[in-house]
């Protein structure tokens, strides 16, 4: 049990925790921003957390509050801009949250936040329809040296698009990149065979892949996912290009401390316990737990990868 109860304006937590919550916070439900429709990874991620949140944790209510567009942007300013008083956190997703600094866009920085941690990561991959004669990373290069081919893409700024630049430097060529404004349209050019390929992430073709319904030739990490063993990487293949996206926790900067450390403290108990890993196996979505800390250097890092791919290609 992480059930906890207040006694004489302090809470001692039981079962996972041992930690012992101050004062009276909190008082009412707290809003979780999440930066895109609802039924996405991102939402579901955010949704699985707040289920064994309520569950376990009594007085602490969650409600949802979609903000899509701009690919994240609308939602990861909401939260940037949130009354750090502990009633609004949010999600985030890489590495559409550095490109909008990167690229100039963004009224937020990283110093906007209070990173809490990540949560899942969703390897990229690159998938082609069925019946293609793409059959790896080589074909895919040589193919677009031939002819034009028509690579679709999750928008401008986003980890296909990135990814799609990184391997069109590592491979000298050039796509005619087809931006959408989801996954779903992603799978649709596939399925359908409108495209020639597209980069993507595990948990969106993972399912039709194994279906035979389409074919991923390249997962886009430094080792083999243990999801799909089978499949080699673009490094294997002789193209080191790497591009994962991950999902996780931030609050606005400068909430009271202790309330702070109430929010991290149960983030990271949650995505401890064996009922959240489950959950998560039965959902697709592939986590990827890292402290506020370690999270944060990633970020940073990753920003500065980014910040280097559009000094190449401004987008």
């Amino acid at each position: 049990m992480l059930k906890r109860a207040f006694i004489l304006g302090a809470a001692l937590a039981v079962g996972l925790s041992g930690v012992a919550y101050a004062g009276e916070y909190p008082s009412k439900s707290i809003t979780i921003i999440v930066p895109s429709k609802a039924g996405g990874s991102t939402d579901r991620t955010a949704r699985l957390f707040t289920e064994l949140a309520e569950k376990n944790y009594e007085g602490f209510e969650f409600v949802i509050k979609n903000i899509p567009g701009s690919g994240g942007q609308k939602g990861f300013e909401a939260i940037a801009r949130a009354k750090a008083d502990g009633y609004t956190i949010g999600l985030n997703f890489t590495p559409q949250l550095v490109a909008h600094v990167v690229s100039g866009r963004a009224k937020y920085t990283l110093d906007s936040f209070h990173v809490m941690g990540n949560v899942a990561q969703d390897p990229a991959i690159v998938a082609v329809p069925k019946d293609s004669p793409i059959m790896n990373m080589a074909d895919l290069a040589a193919a677009a040296k031939a002819g034009s081919l028509t690579v679709m893409v999750n928008g401008i700024g986003s980890d296909d698009f990135l990814a799609a630049k990184s391997f069109e430097a590592a491979a000298g060529v050039e796509f005619n990149l087809l931006p959408t404004k989801g996954s779903t349209e992603q799978k649709a050019g596939v399925l359908g065979g409108h495209v020639d390929a597209a980069f993507m992430n595990l948990s969106q073709m993972i399912k039709q892949h194994k279906a035979g319904d389409a074919r991923i030739i390249a997962l886009l990490t430094e080792e083999r996912d243990s999801h799909l063993p089978e499949m080699g990487t673009a490094k294997e293949q002789g193209y080191p290009v790497f591009m994962r996206a991950t999902r996780g926790f931030v609050a606005p900067a400068g909430i009271d401390a202790d309330i702070q450390a109430q929010l991290d403290k149960m983030l990271a108990e949650v995505m401890a316990s064996d009922e959240f890993k489950a959950n998560a196996a039965k959902g697709n979505i592939f986590l990827l737990p890292q402290t506020g800390a370690d999270y944060l250097a990633y970020l940073t890092g990753l920003q500065a990868e980014t910040q280097a791919v559009f000094d190449k290609a401004p987008w």
